[in-house]
């Protein structure tokens, strides 16, 4: 009698899908994704964890339809809207994968593209990342974009690869150690580089949005670059300190001018009040920067040491109950905080 083969389970991928106000995208989206994942015939399982990050339209509608169409799918609504990085640490907390894709579902991250970074996974690499090799959108957006990554590369103590987004891989391992980090303002891709691990890139072209508007508006954009800057980088501060001493240094050119000045022609007028105005104002305008960037850290600080939940679940449809990582219980109606000790 010949033994039954030993048969291992198929990985597991999670895909981790951020959703705000996504319905004229979401079942395109869906069925696009389906369709790449079962042209690849990659021999893996999946899960697909969409988070509704407080959608005023009727994104959660649409979630709850695909969840009862497919058992892989799981739907987390969050109480109100707590932003994109939390949206994804949620789906992170609840990736139950081996890897994870984090990829927004507004289609301009190809869902193609999700197929090679799974490829590469496979090959060894613990993070596969998406390098945007071009991008369909205008030119205010590129244009900052493109100063913010060329800052951030000369400022962040780690070295962030340029021109890349959330859309990646990440292995469990990645995972475990990303769940680590306490902070509350989040940059998840500084926090991917800054774990290590073997990385890698995938190029490809970004496509435009199917429908709707960014969720990144300005005010928005600038947060998140502050976020990056200030989370991963003492530069601003350094930068104070080496303003102080400039602005020193050409007080005391300007004091050494006058002693001399008044030296060499004792009758000579010492330039006036046209003079001490504009300094009065330079310098106090410079203490006001100053200010401001120690605000801003003190301002994380501030955020860290009230030590709130990162997030409030309202629903999570699409798996049976299980922990979350505060040791409660969370169930397909509960409102259950997430701490993050």
């Amino acid at each position: 009698m010949n033994a039954e083969p030993h048969r291992t389970p198929a990985p597991l991928v999670s895909f981790i899908l951020p959703t705000y106000n996504e319905e004229g995208s979401i079942d395109l989206f869906a069925r696009t994704l389906r369709e790449a994942l079962e042209d690849a015939d990659l021999g893996m399982e999946y899960e697909f964890i969409f988070v509704n990050d407080g959608s005023a339209d009727a994104s959660l509608e649409h979630l709850h339809a695909l969840a009862a169409a497919d058992g892989r799918v799981q739907v987390i609504d969050f109480s109100r809207n707590f932003g994109h990085q939390i949206a994804v640490t949620a789906g992170l907390d609840h990736a139950a994968g081996d890897a994870a894709v984090i990829m927004d579902t507004d289609l301009q991250d190809p869902p193609r593209v999700a197929v090679e970074l799974i490829r590469r996974w496979q090959e060894g690499f613990n993070v596969v990342y998406a390098q945007r090799r071009t991008r369909k959108d205008t030119l205010f957006k590129k244009a900052t974009a493109g100063a913010f990554y060329r800052t951030l590369a000369l400022v962040a103590e780690i070295e962030i690869p340029r021109d890349t987004g959330d859309f990646r891989l990440i292995d469990r391992k990645v995972i475990d150690a990303v769940k680590r980090f306490p902070e509350r303002n989040r940059f998840l891709r500084g926090m991917i580089s800054y774990v290590g691990f073997r990385q890698t890139s995938v190029q490809f072209d970004r496509d435009e949005r199917h429908s709707g508007v960014t969720g990144y508006p300005l005010r928005k954009m600038i947060k998140f670059a502050a976020d990056g800057i200030l989370g991963f980088s003492t530069f601003p501060l350094k930068l104070i300190q080496l303003v102080g001493l400039v602005v020193s240094a050409l007080s005391a050119l300007a004091v050494v001018y006058v002693l001399i000045s008044r030296a060499i022609d004792p009758s000579s007028v010492v330039p006036g009040w046209t003079f001490t105005v504009i300094a009065i104002l330079f310098v106090g305008g410079v203490q006001i920067i100053m200010l401001s960037v120690l605000g801003s850290y003190l301002g994380r600080v501030y955020a860290e040491v009230q030590n709130r939940p990162l997030y409030l679940v309202a629903s999570h449809v699409g798996r049976p109950a299980e922990p979350v990582a505060d040791g409660t219980v969370e169930t397909a109606s509960s409102e259950v905080p997430y701490r993050r000790d």
